[in-house]
């Protein structure tokens, strides 16, 4: 089946499956700090985005094959397949948005995604009516759907990494590689048999059907949709607003050359710094407390910010402004302009150009950034320059 593929469909496969998943995946990471409504409709955009990726990258792949010339598609398990897809995909990605689980959870979510993935190019397939009949070599099977799982773990990962850099584009190109890498394999394993005396010739030909050419207008036109929001994605959130937006004050200490941090939250920040003991953040539905002493780090996200304990980050209902005000300043710093980090819990802190990058111990040692305009206070307090170098 490999011998004959058609490369430039190959590749335009590829393309989609990367482009379907950038654009999924950066709808999946605008989620949090919308309002319900919204969260809703970036999670349907989502799961739409990704599935449709999924799909499309499938059957661009089916029409680069050498099928034979009678062949033609079942409407029915071609629909059902989009719409296992959708479902196990859109399933996948509420997981782990909505949990931003750890190594075990992810897994968990990358073999949700994995088997969604598997089941659409499985379900397709069989969508397929002819003269014949198809057969699966077992172990390229079993190989499909490990590097199907195995690829969906890495994209995921990537995904929830705040601190790898460009990484929605490199988890997009994981999930392209998970798609296209399991579709290929499973093609390498399917063989096309001449059809035994048990096919069923009659049903086939009473079951509604779709010619090649038209499949092709339908994935033509997918391919449009998917491009076209890839570069709607692209345009910044605040694109067309009138309304200048205030920037943080120069004690921030963003870098040039950084876009100015906004501060979206208008309440007042409190007179006296330093005085709380816990910080509230929300897990599970209701309202946990962190002791000060436990949190390793801060980090913004639109209206809201994530605190990380050492072993998971849990949503806080503060401004990224307000927690700084909130905190004791000799023991936290903001580093960046959307990263506040525990100085007694710095273990390392590495170069990285002109800024730096520092990491938080605990059971789950994580990165934070620093802005280079901070560098040289983050090595002065840590002892590392004297301050007033």
């Amino acid at each position: 089946m490999l011998a004959g593929h058609n490369p430039y469909l190959v590749a335009l496969s590829l393309a989609i499956a990367v482009l379907g998943g950038y654009t999924g995946l950066g709808l999946a990471g605008r989620i949090l700090g919308k309002t319900d409504l919204q969260r809703r409709a970036l999670l349907v955009g989502a799961a739409g985005f990704l599935s449709t990726g999924i799909w499309t990258m499938h059957f661009i792949g089916m029409l680069a094959a050498p099928l034979p010339v009678d062949v033609a598609y079942l409407v029915l398990p071609t629909i059902v397949s989009f719409l296992i897809c959708a479902l196990v995909v859109g399933v996948s990605i509420f997981f782990v948005v909505g949990s931003r689980p750890g190594a075990f959870g992810t897994g968990l979510a990358a073999l949700l995604l994995g088997v969604g993935i598997c089941s659409m190019h499985y379900v397709g397939i069989h969508g397929l009516a002819g003269s014949f009949a198809i057969e699966h070599d077992p172990l390229k099977v079993l190989l499909s759907v490990v590097i199907a799982i195995a690829t969906a773990y890495g994209a995921l990962r990537i995904f929830l990494d705040p601190q790898v850099g460009l990484r929605l584009a490199l988890s997009a190109v994981a999930f392209g590689l998970a798609v296209s890498g399991m579709h290929y394999t499973a093609m390498w394993g399917m063989h096309i048999v001449p059809a035994g005396s048990g096919h069923d010739m009659a049903a086939m030909g009473a079951s509604f059907q779709m010619s090649s050419q038209f499949v092709s207008l339908v994935v033509a036109c997918l391919c449009f949709f998917v491009t076209a929001g890839f570069l709607l994605f692209l345009l910044p959130e605040q694109w067309g607003s009138a309304e200048p937006q205030p920037a943080l004050a120069a004690a921030d200490g963003a870098a040039i050359g950084e876009p100015p941090a906004i501060d979206p939250d208008p309440t007042p920040m409190p007179a006296q710094r330093g005085r709380i003991e816990r910080i509230p953040v929300q897990s599970g539905g209701a309202t946990q407390f962190v002791p000060v002493g436990d949190v390793r780090s801060i980090r913004a996200d639109a209206h809201y910010t994530w605190v990380h304990d050492g072993n998971r980050e849990r949503m806080c209902g503060w401004s990224i402004s307000e927690a700084e005000a909130q905190l004791d300043p000799t023991m936290f710093i903001r580093v960046h302009r959307s990263h506040i980090v525990a100085m007694p819990h710095v273990t390392l802190v590495r170069k990285e150009g002109d800024a730096a990058v520092v990491e938080l111990d605990g059971p789950h040692p994580h990165q934070a950034p620093v802005s280079r305009a901070r560098v040289a206070e983050v090595k002065a307090r840590l002892g590392m320059t004297r301050s007033g170098a």
